[in-house]
């Protein structure tokens, strides 16, 4: 049985979107508002309706208390309200100033994404309003988002029918052709599959589009797919974690020395560190020949190191690092950086190019796949 109950009438244009919290309604509209209504009778707050946006309103969330609304407008800016009061908690102003679309918190609200028309997405600090990551998909606008159950990575949909996976640390896990004529929602299921291998969580994803079809996906997470990136094989000694070091003192003959290596929390630039006093203080190694071969096995990859580096071609090392990119990305002034290096310089309000010191005429970084792989390859042969 369906009944109708209670009709709202308050908006002067089409109303876009409206949200629930446990206690209050959120709807927004072409007419610039955001509008609040007590759920025990549907009465609108004193404090509504929610005026910030110079343009239409396109999208609004609560957070998972309900205490922050967030909505975002064409004008290019993603507002979060205090619903108690009414009061701006802050304007967060997307990178490229295009309109945006659609704006979801992270099931925990650390986090927000806003996607804009230009095809930008950005993952806030819901906490500190600051920037945390930005990216952007090939092509069309970004219109829908939908975090995971979990909140280790989030689905964005544009309108040329493209469904993106992103991490936590904005890297592009997997995307495809989901809709021949766009995308106009995605949302989770609450609940994982049960199932599947150990370790592994399966959740289910619906995504609806302009084909007039609903497509039901599938989408396994790990820790491995979270960090992809990381668990491809390190040339770099440095960039070891304490599992790689581990793996190597067992390929030295040095299997006895795991436990005290773990115990120390010793991981690839701590390795390169020791010296032969801390592996008599620190490290307890009583035996004179054993803290000698451990020695000469680190002077050894310090030296590949050295050699290593000498050879790394100009144009795959950062500039503000001075290192070999990882994570390569493309500035408005044409160079590219290393990813989170341009981002912390960025972030210090540096909007000048580390290159020519002249004015950034965007802050929106563009991955270099090409270059990326052309460094991968290098790395490949260097690693024979």
């Amino acid at each position: 049985m369906v009944k109708l109950i209670h009709t709202l009438a308050d908006h002067d244009d089409d109303v876009n979107c409206c949200a629930f919290s446990s206690s209050l309604l959120a709807t927004c509209s072409l007419d610039k508002t955001i509008r609040l209504y007590s759920l025990s009778d549907f009465s609108e707050l004193p404090h509504s309706p929610l005026k910030s946006h110079t343009y239409a309103v396109h999208c609004c969330c609560f957070s998972a208390s309900g205490h922050i609304l967030a909505s975002c407008s064409t004008d290019g800016t993603t507002v979060l309200w205090d619903t108690q009061n009414g009061q701006t908690l802050a304007v967060l102003e997307q990178p490229s100033g295009s309109p945006v679309r659609v704006c979801r918190f992270s099931p925990d609200s650390t986090c927000l994404v806003s996607g804009a028309a230009d095809g930008t997405v950005v993952l806030w600090n819901a906490q500190s309003y600051k920037l945390h990551r930005c990216a952007s998909v090939k092509d069309g606008s970004l219109v829908a988002c939908a975090f995971s159950p979990n909140g280790n990575f989030f689905v964005t949909g544009s309108s040329c029918g493209d469904l993106t996976v992103w991490d936590d640390k904005m890297r592009c896990l997997h995307s495809e052709k989901a809709h021949d004529l766009g995308i106009t929602c995605c949302d989770f299921s609450s609940q994982p599959v049960s199932g599947g291998e150990q370790g592994l969580q399966f959740f289910r994803l619906a995504s609806c589009g302009q084909d007039c079809q609903i497509k039901i996906w599938v989408i396994s997470f790990t820790h491995t797919l979270a960090r992809i990136a990381e668990d491809q094989p390190k040339q770099f000694t440095e960039d070891w974690s304490e599992d790689d070091v581990s793996n190597w003192l067992c390929a030295q003959g040095l299997k006895d020395l795991v436990g005290i290596f773990k115990m120390n929390n010793i991981d690839g630039r701590e390795l390169l560190n020791l010296t032969k006093e801390s592996l008599a203080d620190d490290l307890k190694i009583e035996s004179l020949g054993l803290r000698s071969k451990v020695l000469r096995k680190i002077e050894e990859l310090r030296t590949k190191m050295k050699t290593l580096s000498s050879e790394i071609p100009d144009e795959f090392i950062c500039p503000i690092t001075r290192e070999l990119m990882k994570d390569p990305v493309i500035a408005s002034d044409g160079y590219s950086y290393e990813k989170e290096a341009m981002e912390n310089w960025i972030s210090k309000k540096k909007r000048t190019s580390p290159m020519t010191n002249l004015v950034l005429p965007s802050v929106v970084l563009i991955p270099n796949r090409t270059l990326k792989m052309a460094i991968d390859r290098w790395l490949e042969t260097h690693q024979k």
